[in-house]
């Protein structure tokens, strides 16, 4: 694959066309479980299970969702899916049961992939909770009254107990595979072959800070394309290895991990179902990893892990951090200490497929730890005045808007918050401040809603952020804007301390006396253990906010309006 043109393909044609040329090298390695797919045994083995969906019922078009952690069966049905031209609607692991009816109901599903727990999260029992008349039904003839285009449910056992029976009323997974044979070879190349690359397959719920989550539509163009070239800016080969603990619901799992791999004939490493930096780095190191992605808070907890010395992470050479601004001071550490000499950051957001710019293996090491790159091939950006909309010149800070084949069709059902995010002209609007350099390298500054007013002034959290980050006992840090009746807003920095220190407000204010400006300096400062945050790692600054406020008893500089 060298151009556009060979990057109009569906999924399913990639993966056949990979397969001829990879045939008998790793395409998918689980290591908690052992399971072993080379690039032929898991292209029959997604042929097989998109057999077994058409045998369902399941036709093109209609919307599968999958309620499922890291396992190998979710990265089989990412493919089987697009094979059929059904649309995967990936749902958040974390997602409880009005979460879960929510998106349910507004993807219209058809058909639901779910496991039964992981950690405290019964699946099968919060789907019995939303879906009461499952329990009473015949596999593959439901009928909810909440949710009328439900009709299959299917149970993947836990790899520790693959032979557990599946719950009243819905398929297992050997079901599923077992029906293949009610379903021709011939039929599923017909039903590939009416498949289009501008189709839509994927709806991904973001997450957002207000409301409820939307549905962004990609098509099999939108993320193979995004895939490919983010693989080409680690210099992704055959020979490569990429290890993903990043949650596959998300693009940075089954786009920048899976496809990312599958354009390159790379293997698809899982360390374990869910991100642990013990089983991260055992998996590096067993399975001699080239590559290696991760948002920074999973960074942190492998370089501080008591066992990190332990590990031999020689084969390590790139790989991306992204999902969440990434601090200066770690990006150094994961070069220095875990040998990742050409690891790279990217931006972008899951309406972008979702790279829209990254740092190359090439660019200088200050480059790579202080911008996140250029514009991937052919995606254009720009940056604008929030207040006019006019362009903003090199050096001033703008909001980043993208405009390529890689902005989202748009999302399911909501044609007024599509409006909203993408212009009349196609300029997918991101929300997020940034600057430019003459040489085209983005630095991202900060969120349009992130941006702290304190009497007057305008204070940026990224800028706080980084320079604390330089305090030798910091691991890890977030600032946020409170309610304040004096200045309107007040500054609050949220402190994450290294293993083993020590360390109070004063020393912390009294380490940006003379440094930063007096009213950039925290007001308030909370020494934390964790950060509220979504499952992939992205920070909930809003969360922060209101329990600060609860914390500070801030509730009446909170009602204050302003304009």
């Amino acid at each position: 694959m060298t151009d556009d043109l060979e990057l109009r393909v569906t999924i399913g044609d990639l993966l056949d066309s990979q397969t001829e040329l990879f045939a008998q090298r790793d395409a998918l390695v689980h290591v908690e479980t052992g399971t072993r797919f080379t690039y032929r045994e898991f292209k029959d083995e997604c042929d097989r299970v998109g057999r077994g969906l058409m045998a369902l019922g399941i036709e093109k078009g209609q919307h599968v969702g999958i309620w499922v952690t890291n396992y190998s069966e979710w990265v089989v049905a990412q493919f089987a899916t697009a094979k059929i031209g059904a649309v995967l609607v990936t749902v958040n692991p974390s997602y409880r049961t009005h979460e879960l009816e929510y998106v349910l109901k507004q993807s219209e599903a058809n058909a639901l992939i779910l496991i039964g727990q992981f950690r405290n999260s019964d699946y099968v029992g919060m789907a019995n909770e939303v879906i009461p008349e499952l329990k009473n039904s015949t596999p593959g003839e439901l009928r909810c009254s909440k949710l009328p285009n439900l009709r299959n449910v299917v149970f993947i056992s836990t790899p520790s107990n693959p032979k557990t029976k599946a719950p009243d009323g819905m398929w297992s997974w050997e079901d599923v595979r077992l029906k293949a044979t009610e379903v021709t070879g011939k039929e599923l190349s017909r039903r590939q072959a009416s498949c289009d690359p501008d189709d839509t397959i994927n709806i991904q719920y973001t997450s957002g800070t207000t409301g409820n989550p939307k549905g962004a539509m990609l098509t099999h163009y939108n993320i193979v394309a995004n895939g490919y070239y983010t693989g080409e800016g680690m210099r992704f080969t055959e020979e490569d290895r990429l290890c993903i603990p990043v949650p596959f619901y998300h693009c940075f799992g089954c786009v920048l991990g899976n496809l990312a791999c599958v354009t390159h004939g790379s293997t698809m490493v899982i360390p374990s179902e869910y991100f642990d930096p013990l089983k991260t780095l055992e998996a590096v190191q067993k399975e001699k990893c080239t590559a290696l992605h991760g948002v920074p808070t999973m960074f942190i907890a492998q370089l501080g892990h008591d066992r990190f010395s332990e590990f031999d992470l020689g084969a390590l050479r790139t790989g991306m951090m992204a999902g969440s601004p990434c601090p200066i001071e770690v990006m150094r550490q994961v070069v220095d200490q875990m040998g990742a000499s050409q690891i790279t950051i990217g931006y972008g957001l899951t309406e972008a497929s979702p790279v829209i710019t990254l740092t190359r293996t090439e660019d200088t090491l200050e480059r790579r730890v202080s911008t996140v790159g250029t514009a991937l091939p052919n995606v254009e950006v720009k940056l604008v005045d929030p207040e006019n909309g006019q362009d903003t010149p090199v050096g001033k800070q703008g909001e980043l808007l993208t405009r390529s084949f890689m902005v989202m069709k748009g999302y399911y059902n909501l044609p007024e918050a599509t409006n909203a995010a993408i212009d009349k002209d196609g300029w997918l609007h991101t929300g997020d401040l940034a600057t430019v350099d003459d040489a085209g390298y983005y630095r991202i500054t900060g969120r349009l809603k992130d941006m702290i007013i304190r009497g007057g002034e305008n204070v940026y959290p990224r800028e706080i952020e980084e320079f604390l980050y330089t305090h030798p006992k910091v691991a890890d840090v977030q600032v946020i804007g409170v309610p304040d009746e004096r200045f309107v807003e007040e500054v609050m920095a949220w402190v994450m301390l290294k293993p083993g220190e020590m360390c109070d407000d004063e020393e912390i204010r009294d380490f940006c006396k003379g440094k930063i400006a007096h009213y950039k300096i925290p007001r308030y400062i909370k020494m934390a253990t964790e950060f509220p945050m979504t499952v992939t790692g992205k920070i909930q600054k809003f969360k922060m906010r209101e329990m600060a406020i609860d914390e500070l008893g801030l509730h009446s500089a909170a009602k204050i309006e302003t304009a």
